[in-house]
């Protein structure tokens, strides 16, 4: 026969120091269990992440002073994208070891993950509507990388949405966003979704264009002659000979005007390598017809650019992707 319970014991077993003793006790195997396990996934996922971004920064690091070592002027355009590459890959495997340590997170809690799969399709046809910008960006970003649009270091001209046009020089490229760094020294991020069109104006070689407004009543004979002088001596400087693919030529007259007729002049420059060679030759150009006596004509500036190749023979002789080309045998 059982012994009747005492009521004392009851009272003694309920107490409140005994279930603070047991929630304490409860606390502490989930901690050194359950709770354990957690803290190691995240220190784990912590330190692969870490590993992930030195490897890429590493490998930047390589990159760029393989680059200084070297006798290139400018990165080849395989190396640019290598570069684009590695960030997109290290981007993704950030994801997904952020995706594995919350899924082992639901294994511990012990939260059922079948269980999830009608609860998650609701969640995600929801997320599907919300979130249509993340996923065409990361959609463009793909074809970005995969097409070799543009990479690391390309000097670019991005019209996004609403007609606007961001300009700089690429320093990131993910699959969601592109950073660019302008001239000012300002850092703008363009979701890829919203990239319209992408003018890449640092890729395999680039031309610069300059534009001169002369009196009408200059002699265009001589005025070509100076500018076909100009590129000769132009080209000879050791300055700018290792950034020009070619001798600098006169495309003769433009546009014509009551008062003033327009002449340019185009040079094909390493990648990037247009903006700096416009500016110099425009400088040489003014000097030059100076000299002549022409001048520039009044309420007119000696423009310079960039354009694309002019006509399709232009294009024969262009550069290699290693943003160099044979002098001797270049238009």
């Amino acid at each position: 026969m059982l012994a009747a319970t005492s009521p004392h014991h009851v009272l003694a077993a309920t107490s409140p120091q005994n279930a603070t003793e047991q929630l304490i006790g409860s606390i502490y195997v989930w901690l050194v269990t359950n709770g354990l396990q957690m803290v190691t996934w995240v220190l784990g996922g912590l330190i692969v992440i870490r590993l992930i971004r030195w490897s890429a920064a590493k490998y930047a690091a390589r990159v760029d002073s393989s680059f200084h070592n070297s006798d290139l002027i400018v990165q080849t355009e395989d190396t640019k994208h290598r570069r684009a590459l590695v960030d997109v890959v290290a981007w993704v495997l950030i994801v997904v070891v952020i995706a594995i340590v919350l899924i082992r997170f639901l294994v511990i809690l012990n939260v059922p993950i079948t269980g999830l799969t009608g609860p998650g399709a609701v969640i995600g046809a929801a997320l599907g509507f919300g979130a249509q910008r993340v996923v065409q960006d990361i959609l463009a970003g793909f074809f970005v990388v995969a097409e070799k649009q543009y990479g690391y270091g390309d000097v670019v001209s991005l019209m996004v949405t609403g007609g606007q046009n961001a300009d700089g020089t690429v320093e990131d490229v993910t699959l969601r966003v592109t950073k660019l760094r302008t001239s000012e020294g300002e850092v703008i991020t363009v979701p890829n979704g919203q990239i319209i069109k992408a003018t890449n104006l640092s890729k395999d070689w680039a031309r610069a264009v300059v534009d001169v407004p002369v009196p009408a009543k200059a002699d265009i004979g001589l005025v070509n002659e100076t500018l076909d002088r100009v590129g000769r001596e132009f080209y000879a400087t050791a300055r700018w000979h290792d950034l020009l693919l070619d001798t600098p030529s006169s495309l003769g007259v433009t546009d014509l005007e009551l008062d003033a007729i327009t002449v340019r002049i185009v040079a094909r420059t390493l990648p990037g390598k247009q903006f700096e060679v416009s500016r110099a030759l425009r400088v040489s150009i003014v000097r030059a017809l100076a000299a002549e006596g022409i001048t520039v004509a009044a309420g007119h500036d000696a423009q310079s650019g960039a354009a694309p190749p002019a006509t399709l023979a232009d294009t024969v002789s262009a550069p290699g992707t290693d943003g160099r080309t044979d002098r001797d045998g270049g238009a």
